[in-house]
């Protein structure tokens, strides 16, 4: 019998999703896979609601809806001061995940090398290898997640076609600070470099942190490939609406790959999310002071129950060092937890190149009552 790809032998199905499958066997509170217990705003399922009623429900324009397309350049422009033309500089796809794929796709050919930064979220080696391209891994280290400026150099002297900078990060939750996106600006220009940005958690930065989108740097624009989805920000990740923005030579590319992959995004689901494109400010400050206090409340959990984190300046994500429990892996301690305290998080050594046993990576895009529920379970940790 002929054999599959070879290329599928050095990399896993999702861990994360994983993780929700073993949860779901034993009706732990799930905090592995990153997505809310809660529904998405009233006026967004309303506006869901209408667009079933209407004439929408063939294919849209392959690249995305003109109706959406132009709200979201409007949205885009307003947050970051680019001027995005609905027409040359976007295309809608089926999901960040999508998004990720047709970047790399579009930026590199086989052989090609990219800049990871690790710990990564575990789609980034995939879409690499699918894409026939070698990774570059450059370590950011713990409590902060910061990297060196002499290993990162030293990877971009291999001649990479990309780098891939996730900002704000999952798993860590860091956010980059304007000083290191400085350094990768300097050093994609220097060496002719693609930078591919994923940017789902950009409304999720806690104060006194400010969201940058690497495209608004001097001379970026034109070597960013940007990322993005609706998911997180509209708690839509069952809606897979997510987009690239580029250069128009670039965008012309990546539509060709984003035809054959999938052809286009949902019609009705792009209908209604033009409702959510439209929201006011005041929309995303309640979004970020929402999460804020579910960090805490998380935070304060991990607190009570013993367990050391690193607190994290973006996103919602917390990773917990389970270090001090004596299991040899992470992995181990993943499904313990889940089958025997309850709640589930996604072992750390998925994210990480580098031999990583200390953490679990836990999520708090749940009710309050939620996450006071999965602190009450954790409790039990300190009995062990």
């Amino acid at each position: 019998m002929p054999q599959p790809a070879a290329r599928l032998s050095v990399f896993t199905e999702s861990v994360i999703r994983g993780m929700t499958r073993l949860a779901n066997r034993h009706s732990a509170i799930n905090l592995s896979q990153g997505f809310p217990d809660f529904d998405p705003p009233s006026e967004l399922l309303a506006a869901l609601h209408k667009a079933t009623d209407g004439p929408h429900h063939q294919y849209a324009v392959t690249w995305g809806a003109p109706r959406f397309r132009e709200a979201l350049a409007k949205k885009i422009t307003h947050f970051t001061g680019i001027p995005v033309d609905p027409d040359q500089h976007l295309v809608v796809t089926c999901g960040g995940t999508e998004a990720m794929m047709v970047a790399m796709m579009t930026a590199c050919n086989p052989g090609d090398k990219v800049v990871i930064f690790s710990p990564f979220y575990e789609s980034y080696g995939a879409d690499a290898i699918l894409a026939g391209a070698e990774p570059i891994f450059v370590p950011l280290r713990p409590p902060d997640f910061s990297y060196s400026l002499a290993e990162l150099r030293k990877a971009f002297e291999q001649r990479p076609k990309a780098l891939i900078l996730c900002n704000p990060s999952n798993p860590t939750g860091k956010v980059f600070t304007m000083k290191e996106m400085q350094e990768i600006a300097a050093l994609a220009e220097e060496f002719d470099v693609y930078v591919i940005t994923d940017e789902p958690y950009e409304h999720i930065v806690y104060a006194p942190g400010k969201h940058i989108s690497f495209a608004t740097l001097p001379g970026m624009m034109d070597r960013t490939i940007t990322c993005n989805s609706l998911s997180k920000t509209y708690s839509i990740t069952g809606w897979r609406l997510g987009y690239v923005m580029a250069s128009a030579s670039v965008i012309a590319q990546a539509r060709k790959v984003h035809d054959f992959l999938t052809v286009g995004a949902a019609a009705p689901l792009q209908e209604a999310a033009v409702t959510a494109l439209e929201f006011p400010d005041s929309y995303y400050d309640e979004l970020l002071a929402s999460y804020d206090n579910k960090r805490s409340v998380f935070i304060q959990c991990l607190e009570r129950v013993g367990l050391s984190f690193t607190r994290p300046a973006g996103a919602y994500y917390v990773m917990v060092d389970i270090s001090p429990l004596g299991f040899k892996t992470d992995t181990g301690a993943a499904e313990w937890m889940t089958k025997e305290i309850g709640v589930a998080g996604v072992p750390g050594s998925s994210f990480f190149r580098e031999v990583e046993n200390r953490y679990l990576r836990f999520h708090f895009a749940k009710k309050e009552e939620t996450l006071l529920a999965a602190g009450e379970r954790l409790m039990k940790i300190r009995q062990r």
